[in-house]
This record gives C-alpha cells, structure tokens and sequence, in this order.
C-alpha cells in the first residue's frame, strides 16, 4: 500500500464520518500532544527544576523555624505547580472527545432524518450515509477517549510519585 492510497483511505473514512469528525482528529492531536510533553518534562527537565530547588533548600543554614517551614512548602509548591501543567487540560481533553462523538452522532442522525423527510424512508442508500456520520465520530470519540484515560492516568501517576519524593527529599535535619 502506497502513501497515496493510505492518505485516500483516511480522505474516505474522514469524509464519510461528518463534520465533527476533523475536530475530534484535532482533540486527540493536542491531547496527545500535551501527554508526550509531560512525559518529556519527567524524563528530561524535572530533574534539572528540582535539583535547582533542592539546592535552595540545602543552602539555607537553619531548617527548623516556621519560617524554614514555609519556605520548604514554597518550594514543594513551586515544583508541583511545574510537574502538574497540563494535567487538568489533559482531562478536560479526555473528558471531550466522547462529548465530540456524540455531536457527530447528533448531526449524522439529523442527516438521516432529512433523508427520511425527503425520501419517505424509501432511500436507504442515501441513509446508510448518515448512519455512518452518525456512528463513526461516536467510535473516533471513544476511541480518542480511551487512549487519553491510558495517557492521562499515566502521566498523573508520575506527577504524584514526583511530588512525593521531592517532598521527601527536602529534609529537616539541621
């Protein structure tokens, strides 16, 4: 199979799943795109943020005030503000696709209606084209939907275990 005939083979399945569905293609891109970037924020420039942060901790002479106190939750704030970017978008991305799919649902049945006003139900070649707007953004939601949960819960998973260690990497020993 050429690049030409696979890009003709998406050109059909995008055309033939409405106009909802480009949006969803367009979701699930920026979805993705945020989960690789938290992923390569964990793997490569985390530990830079949180080596400079520790350092700050380690500088300071006294560890046991209030002050020391607040200054040590600061940090692990400051730090859990970077490790969380993007997760709530994340969700909220999750949490659209399906709400996409089901759009597309809505206007390919609206499509099939107005065949039906049309026709008088006798057309069912002109149906089969809405039934088919009507299921496959509703596939393409889900689909992008539970690739996103995999993703998010991943990400998530590793943005806490982060958090916890830095927060007991920051001793008050002295």
């Amino acid at each position: 199979m050429s690049f030409a005939d696979a890009l003709d083979a998406i050109s059909a399945f995008i055309a033939s799943g409405g106009k909802i569905l480009p949006y969803i293609a367009v979701l699930t891109l920026v979805m993705w795109t945020l989960i690789f970037e938290r992923i390569w924020y964990f793997k490569f420039a985390l530990r830079s943020d949180a080596k400079q942060a520790l350092n700050t901790w380690e500088a300071r002479s006294e560890r046991k005030s209030w002050n020391a106190h607040r200054v040590r939750d600061a940090l692990i704030s400051r730090l859990g503000l970077k490790i969380k970017s993007n997760l709530d978008m994340i969700g909220a991305l999750v949490a659209l696709a399906p709400l996409l799919g089901l759009l597309g649902t809505v206007t390919g049945m609206i499509e099939v209606f107005n065949v039906l006003a049309v026709t008088g139900g006798g057309d069912a070649k002109s149906m089969a084209g809405g039934v088919s707007a009507a299921t496959i953004p509703t596939m393409a939601g889900m689909v992008a939907a539970l690739s996103g949960v995999f993703g998010s819960t991943y990400v998530n998973r590793i943005a806490e275990r982060e958090n916890h260690l830095f927060a007991d990497h920051l001793t008050m020993d002295h």
